[in-house]
């Protein structure tokens, strides 16, 4: 027991640049720097070993050596093997950096035409859309004028109407005053005609009264006495 203990302190010199080299480098950069008489100390202080088996070829329980956990194994031909406990290190995951795919030639043509296709899609929906709502547009312009214009048909015939109605009423009654003005006239016509009548009997008595005086005075040979004015 007391040569394998010696023969572990001759080789444990060797150990810690091995254990060195396996630490990663987070864990080598947080670790304290170690004066060589600390690491002789700890070294001489890991060397209290106990096995857990009494042959050869097996290892032996957890120890530090050189501020590094880890065990040391013996191979078959008696020699000893520093070999360190990863299991005290927190194990880093590196996060995989997203692969940008570059797209191909292709691709891009068919994006571009896509793109291109979609646009004039939208446009000719704008367009059809703008058409649609210029034919609204149009026939509710129409309609309304439609009903301004049954509007003022409406409207003209029926001052037309009351116009005739008017017309009407204006002839009766210029009817009316015409045949009025014609009875007035023939009654005028009438009293011109007696009384023409009056004067023309007159007359004749008148000179039938004046022949039969002018007979009686060549009969009686006397003169009148009251003579005519021309005279």
């Amino acid at each position: 027991m007391e040569k394998e203990v010696k023969k572990v302190e001759a080789k444990t010199p060797e150990t810690p640049t091995l254990a060195s080299s396996e630490v990663p480098n987070d864990v080598a950069q947080e670790k304290p720097a170690v004066h060589p008489q600390e690491t002789k100390a700890d070294e001489s202080k890991a060397i209290h070993l106990s096995r857990e088996n009494g042959v050869l070829g097996h290892s032996f329980t957890h120890l530090k050596l050189g501020g590094v956990n880890g065990f040391i194994n013996t191979d078959n031909d008696g020699s000893f093997k520093f070999q360190q406990d990863q299991s005290c290190y927190p194990k880093f995951h590196k996060t995989p950096e997203p692969v940008v795919k570059k797209a191909s030639k292709g691709s891009i043509d068919r994006d571009v035409a896509l793109a291109e296709l979609e646009k004039e899609k939208s446009l000719s929906f704008i367009k059809a859309w703008e058409e649609s709502e210029k034919s609204k547009a149009e026939n509710k312009a129409q309609k309304k004028l439609s009903d301004v214009a049954a509007w003022e048909n409406s409207q003209k015939a029926a001052v037309e109407a009351k116009l005739r109605k008017i017309e009407e009423q204006l002839e009766k009654k210029k009817a009316d005053y015409a045949e009025k003005m014609k009875n007035k006239a023939a009654l005028i016509h009438k009293q011109a005609e007696e009384k023409r009548a009056m004067v023309e009997a007159r007359r004749g008595e008148e000179r039938l009264k004046a022949e039969e005086t002018a007979a009686k005075y060549r009969a009686t040979g006397h003169a009148p006495k009251k003579l005519l004015g021309c005279f």
